[in-house]
């Protein structure tokens, strides 16, 4: 563990603290540019958090110790994500203790908190909520890892920094593997964060919503670190597809010059991605709730076919 490589850790903390709120409100802005509507403050998701953790936190009688902490243990395990994947620098002294499957295992833990909390206060918007996350989680989990296990073969390892430092260094050219494995990867990313077509994060119809229904009861801060833990997973998302599909300029190992420019490239890819996040929300309609199943299925078999075609063809 070197100074350098704590450094880089500290700047990718520091950026996916940063970055996340203003990549949401990107997102928020185009589609609202994209709708014919005024678009509302880059700004506004730090207006909003700033104004949540100044409120006070209103918690209901029979709320439990987990009620209370699921938001810390959330967004402790949003920003852990946000900090193995390689941003900025593949030095990274976490890298060896955590690769890919361990990036699945963050993300399954902060669904198990959030949807116990749901459950806890005994809601029936909170417990219906719960229930189709971890129906949703327990179908996408697999399409994420076949996706993860492509390109982990592709790179001989499971090792993000590696997986990083592999592909950047390999010639261009459309793989019929990596082809599969970003289509699936888009539509689970799709579903995960809760984006149209799966999810509507701009409404709160109760028959349909997923996210929003977990929530419902938080307020405060609580809530605040809620939100800021999906802004964190859309950020960890986003910069897992750029770092898989995209690895260029990222910064290798005790590569000073990339290391000043791997901001900027970040920054402009991050911007690109959200407004085609954007396009891809303004295009579709919102799916029903009973053709997720169907959705995410898809994805699996996509997911399933990128492994089988680099198994099969080695491309």
């Amino acid at each position: 563990m070197t100074l350098e490589g704590i450094l880089a850790q500290l700047a990718a903390m520091i950026v996916a603290l940063v970055v996340a709120p203003l990549l949401m409100g990107w997102v928020n802005a185009w589609r609202a540019i994209l709708q014919n509507r005024r678009p509302p403050s880059l700004l506004l998701p730090f207006h909003m958090l700033r104004k949540l953790f100044i409120k006070e936190s209103v918690v209901a009688h029979d709320a439990t110790a987990l009620f209370r902490i699921a938001p810390y243990i959330v967004f402790g395990c949003m920003l852990l994500a946000a900090m193995i994947i390689p941003t900025l620098s593949t030095n990274l002294p976490m890298a060896p203790a955590a690769d890919a499957i361990a990036l699945v295992g963050l993300f399954a833990l902060a669904r198990l908190f959030i949807s116990l909390a749901a459950m806890d206060i005994g809601t029936s918007f909170g417990t219906l909520g719960a229930r189709r996350e971890m129906l949703f989680g327990f179908l996408a989990e697999p399409a994420f890892l076949m996706v993860l296990f492509t390109v982990s073969l592709i790179a001989s390892s499971t090792s993000l920094a590696t997986i990083v430092s592999s592909l950047a260094h390999r010639e261009l050219a459309i793989l019929p593997s990596l082809a599969f494995a970003g289509v699936a990867f888009t539509m689970v990313s799709l579903a995960e964060n809760a984006r149209v077509p799966v999810d509507n994060p701009a409404t709160h119809l109760e028959l349909t919503m997923i996210h929003e229904a977990l929530i419902l009861e938080y307020s405060g801060r609580h809530l605040a670190l809620m939100e800021w833990a999906a802004a964190l997973k859309l950020f960890a998302y986003s910069c897992a597809g750029l770092a898989i599909f995209f690895p260029w300029g990222v910064a290798q190992a005790n590569d000073h010059v990339a290391l000043l420019w791997a901001l900027p490239v970040l920054l402009v890819k991050l911007a690109v991605g959200g407004f085609l996040l954007a396009v891809i929300e303004t295009i579709l309609a919102k799916m029903r709730i009973f053709r997720v199943p169907e959705f995410l299925a898809t994805a699996f078999m996509l997911g399933v076919l990128a492994l089988l075609v680099h198994l099969l063809l080695g491309a």
